[in-house]
């Protein structure tokens, strides 16, 4: 199976990088997502560590996009702090983001620091074969 990539949008991950670098302190943030919307605003978030497994990013970022009355997610990237670079979302995240919106795309990086190369592939990509939440819910009359 070859993965399509899509163009990367910069600015997002600036955004991403920027709330990494200037949000994120000790050990309660570590990572910052941000998100482009449907209509072209640009969504932020950090995560919440907590040992007994806070919220990633990404999916804080969903509640705070949803707050903003945005539902439609275009595109997403996470970036970790003290200049980690680009980091993919867990496994937990990719189910979620899947779910919730199926033709989002994802930045993702290879790499580090300067030398890290970046690439947007869509999050079906990052499931292959996966499982469907959806499909499997009964219908209602």
């Amino acid at each position: 199976m070859t993965t399509q990539c899509y163009p990367v949008d910069h600015e997002l991950v600036q955004a991403a990088s920027r709330v990494a670098r200037t949000r994120c302190r000790g050990d309660n943030h570590t990572m910052a997502a941000a998100a482009r919307t449907r209509d072209g605003r640009i969504v932020t978030a950090v995560n919440a560590y907590h040992f007994t497994g806070g919220p990633c990013a990404e999916l804080v970022l969903i509640g705070t996009a949803a707050a903003q009355g945005a539902y439609e997610l275009d595109t997403v990237v996470a970036v970790g702090d003290r200049g980690r670079g680009v980091v993919p979302p867990c496994g937990r995240c990719r189910q979620v983001l899947f779910d919730y919106f199926p033709g989002l795309k994802v930045i993702v990086g290879e790499g580090e620091g300067e030398g890290e190369r970046v690439r947007a592939v869509r999050i079906a990509d990052l499931l292959p074969v996966s499982y469907v939440w959806a499909d499997h819910q009964l219908e209602t009359e």
